[in-house]
Formats: structure tokens, sequence, C-alpha cells
């Protein structure tokens, strides 16, 4: 054979040995009768019987290629036949979308033409091809279940952003997402779809009808008595909104739900279809015979058996049928049809796919018989047919589906050569292979069969006032335990099922991860590595294009796979090497976020711009890392980064130009949008962490190799003779001990940084379903309660409720079911392990960051946002099906978790604003939980202390707003009248959502108002101007809530406007919550540290006293006075200003002066009679006091009067 590869075309005659017409007698392989019988055996004729077999001709190798050709040829249509048109179908061969002329509205289409995806409103499509008479049929993979209008239209019908496929007179549809049928007037029709179904699409231009198909089953016949006749043709076409995509197959591809009777609008390739499936024959019958040289005859062995020993025979014979087998693998259709039913076939006796060894054989033999772009040709068209099998594969009990495809993919990668193939040509770059590591939730329980594994379902019953579950619920029923524990067993069963699932996922993602097989080129784990930072650079770089992003729902499974496998092969080199740390400790040095190894794109880092980072500490990483960064490189680099800002502006508006003139940008996530992608993205710029270093005079400094992703390979990645690879510079403070390879470092740092890309917003968008259960449970007790209180005489009402009762059970029947799905695959126990494994990766790395120093400031954001996201998430969204306190080691992580907090949220190396809002944020929720604030004392003393010095820093350099909140919570419980969970006035009402950290009961901390009353108390100054910041921010909150609730009190007396603007209330009830918040931190000051009001040594007393009573008084006027303004807006009772009201504002007041005079009357500060003075002894006694004490005799007064 010739040789392959190369960038020439070669011909098939490469495949013909020279010396099959050198020898036309002698073989040299085997004698000439034997040679004879075996390819006889293989390539039997149709048209000799058995009776005709001792006569038959000798045949040797040099009348086979003949021979082959006249088998292959039997029963071939003739020519002129094959090229006639079929009658009632207008159009070109193949199929395809008209993306010229035949769409309306922004629609991104993809390179075969046959998946599109909305971009604007609602834009539609046809196909190129239409049919007048017959039964035809179509397919169309739904790859997102929202709203789109699938059917088919003439080419009179004219479309625009409102109306669609359906909504004109010659044109029908059906919208699976409305679950209606659409001929100008809408009716019920069929079911809901979800994405990864099929619907066909199904006309009978005889009868005049149109039915719809979901997943092969009938939705039954749609429309009636269309239009037909001269003139009157129609196109498939779709109209679809905004992010919605789809992929048609009009015959490219086998029809995935044949109907009997229909045609495919593209003709099969019928010709070719016959030559492949006798080829596969004769490939069959080589590794089912043997060949006994000695006994000179053949033998009938199994095919499982078959291995590529090198055999003469065997091999011509074989490369005389992969001369014509090896062109045919390229076309996608005989791929799909031939081929891969051919090697699922070998996998369906079940076991592991290690006790399949013929596919390794096979694809051994591929390589060795195709040339490299045939071989490559074909592995790719299979991995495309297997991955849309499986994304749209329909959910059965078991699962089958899923676990065969899944298994015929594993048995594929183990072939080092062909994965090494895919992986750097394939997996990433054509393919959505993040696929393969989903498991979709089916949104139709019936037909996926969750009735049968959970035949009981159960929910909970017991809830408090508030609809929360009672964390202590009631003695529970029989019944009920019954059921529970059977609904128990129920999902036990399921989860053991997507396990199985799980498991197949885990093995391929092992495989990937490979770093020993260096025998035919570079590992596979590093062509991974470098194919999965690319691809979060798309998704991180195109966040602003959500037709480029990865879903988020593969995110989520592709997570936990990727922790699984990279987690046993971390624990697998423990194991063989002590002394390095376990899975359990890991961790992402410190070095890789400023040695320039891996590339952050353009994320923001904790310190600012990488560039300003450079400058500003270039000596810190000379002198703690090593590392030199020329002068003249600064200057290169800020030059950099102002040419990708303007690079980055240019590269989107040629997008939305050409999207708006027709010729569409294609986004890099389609061909076909559920399972590959174009090779163009629409957002390419990926800024290199570091430049080229070189060194300035100081010979030891090390000079960093700077590598685009693509380029990387082993040695720069792993190191090696005394290069540290990724862990280039290690500072003094990093503990030098081997961690685990370095490759597993950089995947470990971008899990952290997918999980902080769309896995986070994902998990919270699942809890919906349990809320779902939660709505429905209350709603189902409360129709009971009812029923159980209807009066008899009221037959109707009773009637009424029975039928909500009786929806609201099936409703919970099949959420609850749906629910034990969610629960499987995203909420489990292992999940949650997942997630805190995670949050401690985190924690670990920002400890070892944060000891650097000012190289901290390199640090990414994501690790932050991460460590409290992971958090949140996991009290949250976990519970209650599995508990934080079960979690190993979980109160030391909550207290490392508020260290961060405490330390960070004030740290002067952050200088992101968003980063330090989330850190307030975190910690004001933390301290609103009794396990939580307990964490943050348990932290040491001289960390608290710090964390309440930030705290009381003054308001005016700063947002203040959260810092309040977390002093008032601090407070909340201790102050008077303060131990409401909810305002008093509002008890009547459900809370939006119980879980708010508002609406936590009281857990006030003794110990860090300790350290408040410390610090105000020995820091006369810091106390004097946080007071001063606190009372300034009350003037100015009360000041704004008075002006505004003065124009709501306008707007909605004025005849010609009665209502009032939601934004306004909302900031004016916002302004109220302050007063009221910032009032609190008055009485906690005053309660704790009453001398720095009432201590006239102090030189700031009298003036905080007096500015104190001042703000009280304007308070008081304000809102105690009869029908004055507060009262007339209060009484509104508009919505969004439910929290207006007196109590908690007269309330905090109250608390203020009752501590005010008790301590000063401890203090001899004045003296209150014990009945009320009389005007003029009040005259004389305010003419003695300060002006201060003028303002406390009138409020003394208002105390009595309450």
């Amino acid at each position: 054979m010739s040789s392959k590869g190369g960038g020439t075309a070669l011909t098939r005659r490469n495949y013909r040995l020279s010396s099959d017409t050198d020898k036309p007698r002698s073989t040299g392989i085997v004698n000439e009768k034997l040679l004879s019988d075996y390819l006889h055996h293989v390539f039997p004729s149709t048209k000799q019987g058995p009776a005709l077999a001792s006569l038959r001709k000798p045949l040797g190798f040099q009348d086979l290629g003949a021979h082959l050709e006249r088998l292959l040829s039997e029963g071939e249509p003739a020519e002129e036949s094959r090229d006639q048109p079929v009658e009632g179908r207008l159009g070109p061969q193949p199929v395809v979308l008209d993306h010229t002329s035949g769409f309306e509205g922004l629609l991104f289409v993809d390179d075969d033409l046959l998946g599109v995806i909305g971009h604007s409103n609602f834009s539609s499509i046809r196909a190129t091809t239409c049919v007048y008479k017959g039964k035809w049929a179509y397919e169309v993979l739904i790859s997102s279940q929202g709203l789109m209008q699938i059917g088919w239209c003439t080419l009179n019908c004219r479309f625009n952003q409102e109306e669609g496929v359906g909504d004109t007179p010659d044109s029908y549809a059906y919208d699976g997402n409305r679950v209606r049928k659409w001929n100008v007037t809408t009716t019920n029709y069929g079911k809901s779809w979800a994405a990864g179904d099929i619907v066909s699409c199904l006309i009978d231009l005889d009868e005049g009808t149109i039915t719809f198909c979901l997943n092969g089953q009938s939705l039954g016949t749609a429309f009636t008595n269309i239009k037909t006749g001269p003139g009157v043709a129609y196109f498939p076409a779709i109209s679809l909104s905004f992010k919605e995509s789809v992929a048609f197959n009009f015959g490219s591809r086998p029809l995935r739900y044949p109907v009997e009777g229909y045609l495919p609008l593209q003709n099969p390739p019928t010709a070719d279809l016959m030559k492949a499936h006798k080829l596969l024959g004769y490939i069959k019958n080589v590794l089912a015979t043997a060949i006994d040289t000695q006994e000179e005859k053949l033998l009938e062995k199994d095919c499982a058996v078959w291995r590529l020993h090198g055999e003469p025979t065997v091999l011509v014979t074989l490369a005389h049928i992969f001369n014509h087998f090896a062109p045919l693998m390229c076309k996608v259709y005989l791929v799909e049809d031939v081929l891969m039913d051919f090697l699922l076939g070998i996998l369906e006796g079940g076991g592991s796919v290690d006790e399949h060894p013929l596919i390794q054989q096979l694809l051994d033999l591929f390589w060795l018989l195709m040339e490299d772009y045939e071989v490559n040709e074909c592995l790719k068209q299979l991995m495309m047919s297997l991955l849309r099998a499986y994304r749209f594969s329909p959910i059965i009990p078991d699962l089958g589906f899923q676990i065969h495809y899944l298994r015929l993919t594993t048995a594929i990668l183990r072939h080092e050569k062909s994965r090494k193939y895919l992986l750097s040509n394939v997996l990433f770059d054509v393919l959505r292979s993040v696929v393969f590591f989903y498991v979709k939730t089916p949104l139709r329980v019936k037909e996926a069969g969750l009735e049968e594994l959970i035949p009981t379902t159960w929910w909970p019953t017991h809830f408090d006032k508030e609809g929360k579950d009672e964390r202590e619920p009631k003695e529970e029923s029989a019944d009920e335990r019954l059921r529970r524990r059977a609904y128990e067993r129920g999902c036990q069963r399921l989860k053991k099922r997507i396990e199985v699932v799980e498991e197949l996922q885990v093995q391929i993602l092992r495989l990937l991860l490979n770093n020993k097989d260096k025998t035919t080129g570079e590992a596979s784990r590093y062509i991974f590595l470098n194919k999965f930072r690319k691809f979060l650079q798309e998704n991180a770089s195109n966040r602003g294009h959500p037709t480029a992003l990865c879903p988020p729902e593969y995110m989520v499974c592709f997570l936990h796979r990727l922790i699984t496998a990279v987690r046993s092969c971390w624990d697998e080199g423990n194991r063989k090497s002590p002394g390095s740390i376990s899975s359990e400790d890991a961790y992402v040095p410190p070095q890789l976020f400023y040695n320039g190894k891996v590339d952050y794109f353009d994320l923001q880092r904790l310190g600012g711009l990488l560039s300003h980072l450079k400058k500003t500490l270039k000596d810190d990483l000379a002198s703690k890392a090593n590392i030199i960064i020329d002068p003249a490189e600064i200057q290169t680099t800020s030059m950099d980064d102002l040419d990708e800002d303007e690079e980055s502006g240019a590269a989107q508006r040629p997008f939305g130009a050409a999207a708006m003139g027709g010729a569409l940008a294609r986004p890099s996530w389609l061909s076909s949008p559920t399972l590959g992608r174009a090779n163009r993205f629409l957002s390419t710029a990926a800024v290199s962490l570091m430049t080229p270093r070189r060194p300035l005079t100081q010979p030891e400094k090390v000079k960093v190799r700077t590598l685009a992703v693509e380029q990387r390979t082993e040695e720069d990645i792993e190191g090696s003779h005394g290069n540290d690879g990724l862990l280039l510079g290690r500072p003094l403070e990093e503990p030098d001990q081997p961690i685990a390879d370095k490759s597993l470092l950089e995947i470990v740092d971008g899990i952290v940084m997918m999980y902080n890309l769309s896995v986070h917003q994902q998990l919270g968008k699942m809890v919906v379903v349990s809320d779902d259960v939660h709505e429905y449970a209350v709603a189902l007790k409360d129709t009971e309660e009812k029923i159980a209180r209807c009066p008899a005489r009221r037959a109707d009402i009773l009637e009424e409720l029975q039928k909500s009762q009786k929806v609201f059970a099936e409703k919970l029947n099949h959420l609850s079911r749906r629910l034990a799905w969610i629960n499987a695959t995203i909420y489990s126990k292992e999940k949650m392990l997942d997630v805190y494994w995670l949050l401690c990766v985190c924690i670990r790395t920002i400890e070892h960051a944060d000891n650097t120093g000012s190289l901290f400031a390199f640090a990414p954001e994501f690790y932050l946002n991460v460590a409290m996201n992971a958090y949140s998430a996991l009290k949250n969204y976990f519970s209650p099906a599995n508990s934080m306190e079960e979690l190993p080691g979980y109160e030391e992580t909550l207290t490392q978790l508020a260290a961060i907090l405490a330390k960070h949220f004030a740290d002067p190396r952050i200088v992101g604003t968003d980063i330090k809002d989330s850190l307030m944020q975190a910690l004001a929720s933390y301290v609103c939980y009794p396990q939580s604030l307990r964490a943050v004392e348990r932290i040491p003393e001289e960390q608290r202390v710090a964390m309440m010095r930030n705290l009381l820093a003054p308001y005016e350099q700063r947002p203040w707003a959260q810092t309040n909140w977390i002093l008032v919570r601090l407070w909340r419980g201790c102050g008077f009248g303060y131990r409401y969970t909810r305002l008093p006035h509002l008890l009547k009402t459900k809370p939006e959502d119980a879980n708010l950290p508002s609406l936590q009961k009281p857990c006030p901390s003794l110990l860090l108002q300790r350290h408040m009353a410390e610090l105000l108390s020995m820091d006369k100054d810091m106390a004097a101007s946080f007071l001063n910041s606190v009372l300034n921010q009350l003037n100015w909150a009360f000041s704004e809530f008075i002006g505004m609730i003065q124009e709501i009190q306008q707007a909605a007396e004025r005849p010609e406007r009665n209502f009032v603007d939601t934004r306004q209330l909302k900031v004016c009830a916002t302004c109220f919550d302050l007063s009221v918040s910032l009032l609190r931190v008055l009485e906690m000051t005053v309660t704790l540290v009453p001398e720095i009001f009432l201590d006239w040594s102090r030189p700031s007393a009298e003036l905080l006293l007096r500015r104190l009573a001042q703000l009280l008084n304007q308070v008081l006027n304000r809102v105690t006075a009869e029908k004055n303004l507060f009262d007339r807006v209060v009484n509104l009772r508009l919505p969004g200003l439910e929290s207006v009201d007196h109590y908690p504002i007269l309330v905090a007041v109250t608390g203020i002066l009752v501590r005010i005079l008790v301590d000063g009357d401890r203090q001899g500060f004045f003296t209150c009679s014990q009945s009320p003075p009389s005007d003029e002894e009040s005259s004389l006694k305010a003419s003695s006091l300060p002006s201060s004490g003028k303002h406390i005799l009138n409020l003394q007064r208002f105390v009595r009067w309450i």
C-alpha cells in the first residue's frame, strides 16, 4: 500500500496489491484450491445455488476485483432510473434550509444548512424542496423546548416578526410549547415537547391531511381538507423565537421514526446502501472464517474472537473489500445505518466493554486499510451519529438506549489512535461532546416509565404557618410512613439506574484523562487539557452571546462527572507517590495565578487589571517568585490591552452588520445546534496571562515562556529536569511538597471556573420543581381542610373542592416523580459532596494565595465567588433532602469560610467593586443564621476584632447599607421590641420567600457586641467618626423618605393619575428600612457604650447627644402627629410599602430614649421626677441645661406619654 495522509488526494487504486496481476496462477499465500474455496465462501454469488457449487470457476486474487464488481452490481438500479425525479416532489437534492430567500427575521443557520437558531422575536425559514402529491415526512430534532411552530407552508405565505408558520391561511403548524395547532386560528392539540424530543411532520396530499408524531407516537390528525390542486405545493417550514434551536432531518440520515407509506423528502442512497450492506456481509464472512492450512479446510469461528494477526490471505481479501467499503464510510447516512448498527450489535450481548475486543480490532483494521482522511471522516460521522442518537433517545425505565450508545462510545475511545484523533479534531472542535455527559430530565414522567419505577408517590404534609416544612414534624400516620418508605424505595431504584449511565460517562472521561498513552504521540490528557481550556475560554468570552454558550444543564452534569474522574486520577497518582496530598486536601497553588502558564482570558483579578498588577507588583514578583518583568514589556502589555478592547468592539460591529444584511454569521455551537458547531467564534479575544519574560540582570531569576493554549506540550505543563512547569515561581510561603500531576491542578482550576460560569445559576433554577411540590402540597392540604369544613347542604361547593383536590393530587403525583429524577441527577448526596469538595478546594486555594501577601491580588475573582456560591448552594438548594450538618468537617469548613469573609470583605488588596459587594453580602447573610454566626464567633479573636473594626469604619468612605445591616443582625433580638422575626402587622400575610436572611429568627451575638463595645470605648476618635457618619446617613435616609412620601401622597391625590411608579415605592420602602436599621445601630451603641453620649469628659459627647436628640425629635414630629403625612401614606396600604408602619420606627426610637434615660439617671446626668413637671418647672429646668439637655427634656415628656 502507498503511504497515507498528507495533503494529496489518493485514488482507490492504492488498495490493489502490485502482485495481483504478476501472479496469475500462484498466490504464494495458500494453495489455489483452498484460496478459491475461501474466496467463494467469503464472496458467495447470489445466483449460484448449492447444487452448482461444484461447477463454479476457481477464484483467485487476480480475478477477485472483477468478481467483486459483478457481485456489487447485482440488483443495482439502472443509471437512468436512478436520476429520474420522484413524482409529487419539486426541488433540489439534497434537501436543506433555504438560507438565500426562504427566511424572515434573524437566524443562525448551521454549516450543513440543517440546524437553525432563532435570533430575533419570531423568525421563520422554509426548506428548498416542496411537495404537491403523495405522502411525505420529515423530522425535527428539538434542542430547546421554547416557543416554536413547526409544519408546512406554501410559497405564497408571507411571514413577519409577529406572524409565522400556522398564522397564515396556507400554513399549518404544531406548537408543543403551548400544546396547540395553528392555522390562522388555534386549538388544543398534542402533547408538550421537551429538549431531546423528535417531532415527525407528515403530510398526505392524496387525502388532504397533516399529522404530527412525537417520538414516534402519533398525536392524531391535526388538519384535514387542506388546500391541494394545481399551483399548490407545501414546503417544510418553522417559526421560532429568540434562542430556540432545532435540527432538521429531511432524509440525509435515516429517519428515527419512519412511518409506513410516507417517504422522506430526500431520496435515501439506495444503491450505496445496498453495496454497503453487501460489503459488510463480506467483512462478517471474513471475521467468521478461519483457514486451516495444515488440514487445508475452512473453519467456522465466532466473530467476537477474531484477531488481526496479519495473515496475508485475510489481509489481501479485506483490502479488496475496503477498496469499495472505505469511500462509502465517509457518508453520514451509511455510517449511521450500516456501520453504527453493526458496532452496536457487537455490544448487544451485554457485559463490560472490555469483553468485546472486536471493536478494537476493527478500528485497527480501519486505520490499516483506509486512507487517513477516510478514517477521519468515518470516525467523525460515527461520533456525530452516536451523539445524536444519545441526545434524542427517549427515556425508558432502564435507560437502555442511553447506556447502549455510551457503551459504544466508550469502546471507540478505548482505541488509542482513534481517541487521540477524536480529541484533537472532533470532540471539542466539531461536536458538543459535553452532551455525552448530560442526563436529560423527562418532562413527561409517564412516557419515561417513572410510574413503573415509582408506583407510590409522597410529599411533605406538615407545614408551619409560613408554609415551610416543619423541622420537627408531628408524628406521621402509619399510612404516611408506608407511602414515604415506598416512595424512597422507588427513588433508590431510579438512582441506581441513573448511576449506571453516570459510571459510563466517568469511564469516558477517564479515557480522555489517560496520561500513559504516549506511544503514538502526546498523551490524551494533555490534548484534553488544551481543548478543555479552549472550551472554557469560549464560554467565558462569549457570555454576551447566549447562542454560542454551552447550555448550563449540560455544564452541571459535565462538572460532576469531571470531578469524579479527576479525583479518581488524583488518588491513583497519590497511591503511587505517597508524599503527595490526597484529593481530599486538593487546592490550586497560587503560582498558577501569576506565572503565565495558565491563561485566564479576560477574567477579573482581585487586584484589578492584569497589566496594572504587572506594573505595581513587579518588584514583589521578582523578590517573592523570582519572576522578572521587562519595563518595556509592561508598556507593550498596556498597549495590547487597549488594542484588544478595540478589536473586541470591532469584532462585534461586523456581526451586527452582517446579521442585519442577511449574510448571517453563525455561532460556534451549531453544526446542528444540538450536536456540534461551526469552526468560527463570535468572540475570539483571549488575553495571554503573561507575555514572555526576559531577565534584566540577575541570572538567578526565572525566564517565563508563555505559549498559546493549543501549542503547549506535556513538558510545558508537567515540567522536567528542574523545570517546574505549571508550578514555576513558587513563593517562599508555599510548602515545597508534591501536590499532584500538574495537569490535574489546571483541570481542577477549570472546574472551579466552570462552576462560576453557569453551574451555580442552573442549580438555583432546578429548585423550582421542589418549590412547586411545596406549593401544591400546601394547596392540597388547604383544600382537604375546606372539604372537611364544607356543610353537607352545599353540594355544589363540595363538588368544586373535590375537583380541585383531584387536580392538585394529579399534579403532585407528576411533580413528585419528576422531583425524584432531579434529586437523583442534580441534588443527590454524591452531587452535594462534589459541591462541598469544590468549596473546600476554593477555601484552601484562597488561604494559600492569601499567605503570599501582595501576590494575592493576582488570584482570579471567581475563586471567592465560587466559595460563596457553593456554600449558598449547599445551604439552600440541597436541603432538606440532604443536610449540610452531615458533611464531613462541616463546622471546620464553616469557620474557615467565616475567616475568609471576615478578613477579605475590607481587604485593601481587593479592588473590584462587585466582588467587594459580594463579600459584604455574603457576610451579611452569614450572620443571619445561628450555625454560621457561631462559626464567625469561632474564628481567632484577632480576626474578630479586626472585622468589627472594619465594620465600624466611617460610612462615608464606602457603601454602608450592607455594613449597617450586619451590625443590625448582630443586635437583633436584644433591642427594645426587637425580638420579632417579621413585623407584627405583616404576620397575617405570607412572605414571598420564607428562607430569606431577613426572615430568620433573631440570633444576636453577645461576643461580637462585646468587641464592638470595647473598640468604641477605647478609641474615642473612631467612636466619634463612626457615630457622626451614622447620624449623617440617618438624616439623609429619613429626609429622603419624607420627601418621597410627600410625592406619593400628591400623586395619589391627583384625579388624573391614580397610580404611583413601582420603582418609586420600592425606593421609598428602602429609605424607610434604612432609617429603622440606622436607628437600631444607634440603639445598639447607646446600650453597649452609653458613655459615648453621656460621659462629658469626652470632647464629642455633647455634640453627639445634641445631634441625636435633634434627629429623634425630627423623627417623632413626623411620625407621631395625628392625621399627618405619614399616617395618610400608611393608610393607603400601597403594594410595595408593606413594611412602612408606625411600629418599627417608634420602637427603635423608644429603645434609644429608654437607654439614654436609664443610663443618664445612673450617671447623674439628669433626674426624672416622679410626676410630670409643670410648664414653669420645665422652663426653669430647660434654661439651666445645655442645648442637648433641652432636647432630652422634651423627649422625657414623650417617653412618659408612651
